[in-house]
């Protein structure tokens, strides 16, 4: 298949939406498929590139700060990739989204969208993220304008179909994994010097609101290992200068470090713990690569959450916001390390179903429906 995907932000693997559709690009490169993707950037083979929008200092910071751009919608950009295109699969309700879908409507080329863009991603950055009639609203928001226009939506957890369903979305929702990459394996490298003698607990993520790495920092100072333990933030983000000054509580200096790809698999490799606090989680890649490692993830079990479904008993699960429970379950962790390494390769060996293989060869199959429904609505 020929497949154009549509993405504000494709070069920079500054996010979890853009890291997640490099790998989907690539993998749908090696099962033999031909992808372009229109995006900001450079121009290049692979690319349709256009322009970058720009806005006022303090919102430019505002949307760089989360590992993002946007871009400005191009009609014949879409009209040049739409000729080349079997399927326009759009991976964000952005501007350039919701003008090219009009144009790709038109051209009666076969569409498909995935939803990756919590309304939580957004509303937590403006302080309202606990606001039920406001994410009400920006669900609705998404519906109206964008997603209730296409018939095949990709869902990577059935807590985000059900949430869709709740809100109206009338499409078909295909719930499937982003799928882990083969190399996050089971696996475990020496410790550097820097992590020796040290408990090292883990966490993954944006320096956002509702990934709330506060409660981390919170729950390691109120431990009764509080002295072994080293907490380390890898990601990025606004909230970065108010976690180092939380984090100064600490007994051990925070490690806070934004991560290639390459050098986070070692450090996943070398870590004791893995951590995840998210308040609200589509459903976090980060997560599911640290087990597939061999790291024993702690979750917050929270309903705007899909991460507590990978936890295999309650000692990898504890109350949203309760940082007491929090410091409790870390305590226990360290104080078992048999168990622990016991609960390291059943949670390695529990990853394998969510394979990136399987997650392409459904997302495929989805493709494949839209092409035929549009052939059928042609004819």
């Amino acid at each position: 298949m020929k497949i154009v995907l549509v993405i504000d932000q494709f070069d920079d693997a500054n996010n979890g939406t853009t890291i997640s559709a490099r790998r989907f690009a690539q993998a749908l490169k090696n099962h033999g498929n031909e992808v372009r993707v229109i995006a900001t950037g450079k121009p290049a083979d692979y690319k349709y590139a256009v322009r970058q929008m720009r806005f006022f200092p303090v919102v430019e910071h505002l949307i760089t700060s989360q590992g993002m751009r946007l871009a400005i919608p191009n009609r014949h950009v879409f009209e040049k990739a739409a000729a080349w295109a079997d399927v326009v699969h759009f991976m964000m309700p952005s501007p350039l989204g919701i003008m090219g879908l009009k144009h790709v409507e038109k051209l009666g080329i076969p569409h498909t969208a995935a939803f990756h863009c919590q309304p939580e991603n957004i509303t937590f950055t403006l302080h309202m993220g606990n606001s039920r009639r406001v994410n009400d609203f920006v669900y609705n928001r998404f519906r109206d304008t964008f997603f209730n226009r296409f018939t095949h939506i990709h869902c990577p957890s059935n807590m985000i179909a059900n949430q869709l369903r709740q809100h109206g979305y009338t499409a078909r929702l295909h719930v499937i994994s982003n799928g882990i990459s083969p190399e996050y394996i089971y696996g475990k490298r020496e410790k550097e010097p820097w992590m020796q003698g040290l408990f090292n607990v883990l966490m993954v993520g944006r320096y956002a609101g509702e990934k709330r790495q506060d409660e981390l920092i919170d729950a390691c100072a109120k431990s009764r290992h509080a002295r072994e333990i080293q907490v380390i933030l890898a990601g990025k983000g606004p909230l970065e200068k108010k976690y180092r000054r939380l984090a100064e509580k600490l007994p051990n200096p925070i490690v806070m470090e934004f991560y290639e790809p390459a050098r986070l698999l070692e450090i996943l490799h070398m870590a004791d713990l893995y951590v995840h606090t998210s308040d609200a989680e589509i459903e976090a890649m980060s997560c599911m690569e640290a087990f597939a490692c061999g790291l024993v993830p702690v979750i917050a079990d929270s309903p705007r959450s899909a991460t507590p479904q990978f936890a295999l008993d309650e000692r990898s699960l504890f109350p949203a916001g309760d940082t007491d429970a929090l410091a409790q379950r870390i305590d226990w962790w360290i104080e078992h390390p048999e168990e622990r390494q016991a609960m390291e390769r059943r949670y390695a060996e529990h990853a394998r179903q969510y394979s990136l293989e399987e997650s392409i060869r459904q997302t495929e199959e989805m493709f494949r429906q839209a092409i035929a429904e549009q052939r059928g609505a042609k004819a």
